[in-house]
C-alpha cells in the first residue's frame, strides 16, 4: 500500500467576521444584532481556556451544564472547538463527531471517539444505522470533560483518534455541603418546540460525616420538534426516564480512603418508527426498546504525607440491550434480509477494571507526576441476526509521566493493549460460514507531548503521537479485518497565552491556538458506502479558543474550528473525507451583574461545506440568548435558580454538514430549580 504524501497544514485563514457576514442567514437579520446589544445585557465568561497544558481538552462544569439547558448529552458539548453533531435534537439518532471521527450517517460510532460514563465505557460498537446509543439524561452529570485527539487519552484506551468524552454524576456533597443532613433539589424545566417538558428530583442524605447517598429521578418528554420551515424533524421525540442512586462512604485514618458504589439507569421506547434514526434510507418501520444500566465501584486511597501513592481502582459493569421487532407492512414485499436486520435485538455487556496509581517524586531537577496502571475488560454480545455476536477480551497496562524541569514539562505516555476475540458457532442469515473465528491482536502506542512556559504569559506546545485501533466484536464478520488492527498517528503544535490588566485595571485575557495533523491507514472501519476500500484518510485542522474580561462583569468569548480533511482509496483517488466539518465559530458575549444575573448572548455560524459526492450544505448562523437569574437576599427564594433561553433566536432554517436532519427552529426555554 502506497502511502499518501503528508502535505503541510494550508488552511485557509478565517476571521469570525467574514465566516458571519458570508452567511445568508446573517444577512437577513440586517441590524438586528446592533439593535440587540442596544436594549439586552449581556453575561460572564462560560469556562476556562486551560492554557497550562500541552493536550487539548476542556472542561464544562456543572454550572455551564445548566445554563446550556442541553436536551441531549451531545448538546452539552457541541461548543468546543473541534466537536461536531450528528442530529444532536434527536435523542436516539444524535451522534458526536471529534475532528471528523465518531458518528456518521452510517454508524452510531466508528471506536475512534470514546465516552465514558464515571469510567465505565459507553458501548463503542458499530451498530448499522442507530445512533450513539448514549440516551442519558444531561441533568444527571455535573461535569464533562473533552479530550481531542490522541495524546491525552492512553490512560483510557486505544485507537482514539477523535477523542474522549468523559461525563461524571453527580454526588450527595454537590448539594450538602459535606454537611451532615437532607437537602433535596427539585428541577422543572419546559421548552416551546416539541413542546417539552423535564422533571429532575434529587435527595441528597448525609446521615454522618463520612457516609453519604444521593438519588436522583429525571423524566423527560417532547413530540416531533420543528425546524426553521416549520416542518417536522423526524425522530425528534423522546420518552426519556432516567436514575441515578450513588453513595459514598469515607474511612481510614485521616479520613484517606473512600467506597462509592453508583447505579445509574436510562430506557426509551419508540413505537412504529423508521428503524434508519438518521432517516436516510427506508428499511420500514420498528418497535424499539433501549435500555442502558450502568453499575460502578471506586476504591481510593491516598495516605496523607505519602506522596508515592494514590491509588485509584474502579471497578464498572455496562449493560446494555437494544430489542427492535419488525412493524409487518412497514416495507413492501418483507424481504427477508429486511427483517433479519429490523428483528435484529442486541445485548452487550461490558465488565471493566481499572487500578491506577499517581505517584509524585524527584529526581534530581526533575519533578515527576506518574501516572501508571492496568485495564482489563471484557465485553459480551449476544448472537446477532444481521451481524456476529462474540466476546471481545482485552488487556492493557499504561504510565504517563508528566516531568517538570524548569519552565519545561515533557509528558512521554505508552500503553500497551492485548486482545482476545471470538465468535460464536451461529450462522448468520444470508451466511453459509458461522462466526466462530478467534482472534488475537496486540501492540504498544504511546506518544509525547511539550509545554514551555514563558515568563511573560505566552507558552508553546506540541505532541506526537500513534494508536492502534483493535477491531470490535463486528469485525468479526470479515477475518482479515478481524486480524488487523488499524494505525494512527497525529502531530500537533500551538501556542497560549495567559495576561492580566492588559487594556485595563482587572481585565484579562486567555487564549490558546492548537492545529493538529492526523493520518489513518490500515483502515477497515467505512467500508458500506465505498466503491473501492480506503487506504488512507488524512485530516488536519486549527482550533482557536480565546476569552477576554473585564472588571465590570463584561467578557467575550470566542471559539473557532477550521478542519480539512481527505480520504484515499485503494486506486489512488481522492475526495474530501465523508467526516470533514465545515469552518465554524462561536462568539458569546455577556455580562455578570454581581451573583445575581448572568446574561449572555452567543452568535454561531459555519461556513457553507461540499461533500465528497459534490452536495453542498449552506452556511448558516444563529443567535441564542441566555438569562440566569439566582436571587441573593435569602427568605423563601434561597436556594431558587431561574434560567430562561432562547435558542435560534431568529427561527433560522439550516442544516450542519454532517447531519441528515434539519436543525430545530426557535425553541425557548425556562428552567426553575429550587435547592431546599
Amino acid at each position: 500500500m502506497t502511502r499518501a504524501s503528508i502535505r503541510p497544514i494550508g488552511i485557509t485563514s478565517i476571521s469570525i467576521l467574514a465566516l458571519m457576514a458570508a452567511s445568508p442567514a446573517v444577512a437577513q437579520e440586517g441590524d438586528l444584532p446592533g439593535e440587540f446589544l442596544g436594549t439586552i445585557l449581556l453575561g460572564q465568561s462560560k469556562r476556562e481556556i486551560l492554557t497550562d497544558t500541552a493536550v487539548p481538552e476542556t472542561i464544562i462544569n456543572e454550572e455551564e451544564i445548566q445554563d446550556r439547558q442541553a436536551g441531549t448529552v451531545a448538546e452539552l458539548i457541541d461548543s468546543v472547538p473541534g466537536v461536531s453533531l450528528v442530529n444532536g435534537a434527536s435523542p436516539s439518532g444524535s451522534g458526536i463527531s471529534i475532528r471528523g471521527y465518531g458518528a456518521n450517517s452510517v454508524y452510531g460510532t466508528d471506536n475512534k471517539v470514546l465516552i465514558q460514563i464515571d469510567g465505565a465505557d459507553s458501548t463503542g460498537e458499530e451498530i448499522y444505522r442507530i445512533g450513539n446509543q448514549l440516551f442519558t439524561d444531561p441533568m444527571l452529570y455535573k461535569q464533562v470533560n473533552v479530550i481531542r485527539g490522541t495524546v491525552g487519552t492512553f490512560e483510557y484506551g486505544s485507537g482514539i483518534i477523535g477523542g474522549v468524552v468523559q461525563l461524571e454524576t453527580k454526588d450527595a456533597s454537590d448539594f450538602t455541603g459535606g454537611e451532615i443532613g437532607f437537602r433535596l433539589n427539585q428541577t422543572f424545566e419546559g421548552y416551546s418546540n416539541g413542546n417539552g417538558f423535564v422533571t429532575s428530583t434529587i435527595g441528597a442524605w448525609q446521615p454522618t460525616e463520612d457516609l453519604e447517598f444521593l438519588f436522583n429521578y429525571t423524566y423527560r418528554n417532547q413530540s416531533d420538534m420543528t425546524d426553521g420551515a416549520g416542518d417536522t424533524i423526524p425522530g425528534s421525540s423522546a420518552d426519556l426516564p432516567s436514575w441515578l442512586a450513588k453513595g459514598k462512604y469515607t474511612f481510614g485514618q485521616d479520613r484517606d480512603q473512600s467506597l462509592t458504589l453508583v447505579l445509574n439507569n436510562t430506557e426509551t421506547q419508540e413505537l412504529d418508527v423508521p428503524y434508519d434514526t438518521f432517516y436516510t434510507v427506508d428499511f420500514g418501520n420498528v418497535n424499539r426498546t433501549v435500555k442502558k444500566q450502568m453499575t460502578g465501584l471506586r476504591y481510593r486511597y491516598s495516605p496523607i504525607g505519602n506522596d508515592l501513592v494514590d491509588l485509584d481502582v474502579n471497578l464498572t459493569y455496562t449493560d446494555e440491550q437494544i430489542d427492535s421487532s419488525y412493524v409487518w407492512g412497514s416495507y413492501p414485499g418483507n424481504p427477508q434480509f429486511i427483517r433479519d436486520l429490523l428483528d435484529a435485538d442486541s445485548h452487550y455487556r461490558t465488565t471493566r477494571l481499572v487500578a491506577k496509581n499517581t505517584s509524585y517524586f524527584s529526581t534530581g531537577a526533575v519533578s515527576h507526576q506518574l501516572r501508571a496502571g492496568v485495564e482489563l475488560s471484557n465485553t459480551k454480545r449476544n448472537d446477532f441476526r444481521a451481524g456476529p455476536g462474540g466476546t471481545d477480551q482485552r488487556f492493557a497496562v499504561f504510565a504517563v509521566d508528566e516531568m517538570q524541569i524548569g519552565n519545561l514539562t515533557l509528558t512521554p505516555a505508552v500503553r500497551y493493549e492485548y486482545q482476545n476475540l471470538k465468535g460464536t458457532d451461529v450462522v448468520a442469515p444470508g451466511h453459509t460460514d458461522p462466526y466462530n473465528g478467534q482472534y488475537t491482536n496486540s501492540g504498544p502506542m504511546g506518544g509525547i507531548s511539550a509545554f514551555y512556559q514563558f515568563n511573560n504569559g505566552f507558552a508553546v506546545f506540541g505532541s506526537a503521537a500513534y494508536t492502534q485501533g483493535l477491531p470490535p466484536i463486528d469485525d468479526l464478520d470479515n477475518p482479515e479485518y478481524a486480524d488487523t488492527a488499524e494505525q494512527s498517528r497525529t502531530y500537533e503544535a500551538g501556542f497560549s497565552y495567559t495576561g492580566g490588566d492588559i487594556f485595563g485595571d482587572g481585565d484579562a485575557v486567555r487564549f490558546k491556538v492548537n492545529a493538529y495533523q492526523t493520518l489513518l491507514w490500515d483502515i477497515s472501519t467505512y467500508t458500506t458506502s465505498t466503491v473501492f476500500d480506503l487506504a488512507e484518510v488524512q485530516t488536519e485542522g486549527v482550533e482557536i479558543e480565546g476569552s477576554y474580561v473585564l472588571a465590570n462583569g463584561f467578557y467575550t468569548d470566542l471559539n473557532i474550528n477550521v478542519p480539512n480533511g481527505t480520504e484515499y482509496d485503494e486506486r489512488g483517488n481522492e475526495t474530501p473525507w465523508r467526516g470533514r466539518a465545515p469552518q465554524s465559530a462561536r462568539l458569546t458575549l455577556g455580562k455578570r451583574i454581581g451573583d445575581t444575573w448572568d446574561l449572555s448572548w452567543e452568535l454561531v455560524g459555519a461556513k457553507g461545506l461540499t461533500d465528497r459526492y459534490d452536495d453542498r450544505t449552506p452556511g448558516f448562523g444563529i443567535s441564542n440568548v441566555r438569562a440566569t437569574w439566582k436571587p441573593q437576599d435569602g427568605g423563601l427564594l434561597e436556594g431558587t435558580q431561574v434560567r430562561f433561553g432562547v435558542e435560534n433566536l431568529f427561527d433560522r432554517d439550516f442544516r450542519t454538514a454532517l447531519s441528515t436532519l434539519n436543525a430545530p427552529g426557535r425553541n425557548v426555554k425556562l428552567t426553575v430549580s429550587k435547592l431546599f
